[in-house]
């Protein structure tokens, strides 16, 4: 699958008159094409253990699809929102492959900065550099996790259990 993405990031961005090999954004855009599967089934799951009667009280009140959608559906699934944040920032944060394959040296994502840190040093090895940058390079997924801990375990728990 990873030449036929290039083809195709080459091919698009030259069509479209930008580049999207070797930058951020055919990076963005790999990363969303892999994550939308399993989103789309952790969102699916989540929404079909809410009840039918919710919407079926919002149109009886003269609720339409958007205004169910935005004031009742949007606000109840702030946890599975936290869950599909946290499972893309840690596999995106965490992918060296296309990180490496997708952008260029300039562009190059943590992951990948953090192996050449690590492995260019000749002679005496800086261990505390190389730990300074691990720690740097893992202060985002770790933050993340604080923050939204309790949501996450909230919506893996909504989703998962039907009845």
């Amino acid at each position: 699958m990873i030449y036929p993405i290039v083809i195709i990031l080459r091919e698009v961005g030259g069509a479209l008159g930008i580049q999207l090999m070797g930058s951020i954004w055919g990076l963005v855009i790999v990363h969303t094409i892999f994550g939308m599967p399993i989103l789309t089934l952790l969102f699916r799951n989540y929404f079909t253990s809410v009840p039918e009667e919710l919407f079926k009280a919002a149109r009886v009140d003269g609720a339409g699809f958007w205004s169910i959608f935005l004031k009742i559906m949007v606000p109840m699934s702030l946890p599975i929102f936290v869950v599909a944040m946290i499972l893309q920032v840690t596999g995106i944060w965490n992918d060296f492959l296309f990180g490496v394959i997708y952008t260029k040296p300039e562009t190059y994502p943590m992951t990948v900065q953090l192996n050449n840190i690590v492995n260019s040093v000749q002679g005496v090895k800086e261990y505390n550099v190389n730990m300074a940058a691990t720690l740097l390079t893992g202060l985002v997924p770790l933050t993340i996790y604080f923050i939204s801990g309790r949501l996450f375990v909230r919506g893996i728990a909504a989703g998962a259990v039907k009845g």
